[in-house]
């Protein structure tokens, strides 16, 4: 038990709701969260789907006994609230006072959401109006800075953004931060919101899908984006057990890792993908037989899935059930690391296998297939994959508390 991390409060807004009841509903009933957006102003809004959270931006801010309109609040900082919301609800904020705490957050594109809204403006020659509060937001630290002042707290914090793995990594900093003794417990994750900015990038890579994804399958033609923000409290294993605290799992491994390959591609024989594995299975001190369960970063474009299944299928090789679970919510960037951690955990507690939806056939160059059906079965250690662009790597590793 000595110096075990364990995570013991969570939080979670995505595609397919608010709070872990929704979250784990939809994807016990197969129920994805893909639909054309409502909210954001983009000319694709009719042609592609998008994990877009339901709510509009005065919803959110109502939730948070915030008033509407132009409040200051970018769309991605009040998606992290609401998340963070649920992790205060279970424990209060004088318990996050009370001991040295980190706020580890994780984003991409800070406030583009708002600001590409109000460029006009930015470039004009106005002195005043609600425009000049999204002055600043464009930063990707904004979010973590609001997020602290909003619930009174004063974490040691650090925002990370090394693109779809930017939460993993927060997962992966502030267990080290506790393990250290630098702090007691952290609030580790990630937020990010649709933009037509984000839209428009990869649309440029023509790697995004008019219809729903299909994550391993050899007629992929590409990803959903989506939205959303994920959380995980982590403390030390015997401060948890002190304070009478349900733990819910145990964060036994991680790995960081960076292939150099490419800008946005992975080195296609998957070695990077494997050795990012390889040395999170050795810090938790598994042997590959002991996963149970992959969750994988799975973002049906061509080159993650040919390179992500060739990794493992030469670690695991058919033994080990896995899929992806971005058919559910779109790929949500900086909060896939900690949302798909999240999921991750609900199928550990629940022993029960994610499916993999929309696919239909296996891919060429490897034997293994995707689970595609909810599966009951016993798991002791699961691992989630979150590989980013620049080769930024992480893999996690939970185990059964």
């Amino acid at each position: 038990m000595a110096d075990r991390i364990v995570v013991s409060a969570i939080g979670i807004v995505s595609a397919l709701g608010l709070g872990e009841a929704a979250n784990l509903q939809a994807l016990l009933d197969k129920k994805s969260g893909l639909r054309h957006p409502l909210h954001l102003q983009t000319a694709y809004a009719k042609e592609y789907l998008m994990g877009e959270v339901r709510m509009s931006n005065d919803e959110l801010s109502s939730l948070l006994g915030l008033p509407g309109g132009d409040n200051g609040y970018t769309r991605t900082t009040l998606l992290a609230m609401l998340a963070i919301q649920q992790i205060i609800s279970q424990v209060g904020i004088p318990f996050l006072q009370s001991e040295p705490l980190a706020f580890i957050n994780a984003n991409t594109v800070g406030g583009m959401c708002s600001v590409e809204n109000m460029y006009l403006e930015f470039i004009s020659d106005k002195t005043d109006g609600d425009f000049l509060k999204y002055i600043d937001t464009l930063d990707c630290a904004e979010s973590t800075l609001n997020i602290a002042k909003h619930f009174k707290l004063k974490p040691m914090m650090a925002t990370i953004s090394t693109a779809c793995s930017s939460s993993a990594n927060a997962l992966l900093l502030g267990s080290r931060m506790i393990q250290q003794g630098l702090v007691k417990r952290a609030i580790c994750g990630g937020c990010d919101s649709l933009s037509r900015f984000t839209v428009n990038g990869f649309a440029s890579l023509k790697n995004v899908s008019k219809t729903a994804c299909k994550p391993f399958d050899r007629d992929r033609v590409g990803l959903n984006l989506g939205e959303g923000a994920g959380y995980l409290l982590l403390e030390k294993e015997e401060d948890a057990i002190a304070r009478g605290a349900d733990i819910i799992a145990i964060f036994s491994g991680y790995s960081n890792s960076n292939d150099a390959y490419h800008a946005t591609a992975p080195s296609p024989d998957g070695s990077a993908a494997y050795r990012t594995m390889e040395r999170a299975l050795k810090k938790a001190k598994l042997q590959a037989s002991d996963i149970s369960y992959v969750n994988a970063h799975g973002t049906a474009t061509d080159t993650n899935d040919a390179a992500e299944s060739k990794a493992i299928q030469n670690m695991f090789g058919n033994t080990v059930p896995f899929s992806s679970t971005k058919p559910y919510t779109g790929h949500t960037l900086a909060a896939a690391g900690a949302i798909e951690a999240i999921f991750s955990i609900w199928a550990l507690r629940n022993d029960t296998i994610l499916p993999n939806l929309n696919f239909t056939t296996g891919m060429e160059d490897v034997s293994i297939r995707p689970a595609t059906d909810i599966t009951q079965h016993p798991l002791k250690h699961v691992l989630s994959n979150s590989f980013g662009f620049g080769g930024n790597n992480v893999s996690l590793v939970f185990s059964k508390a």
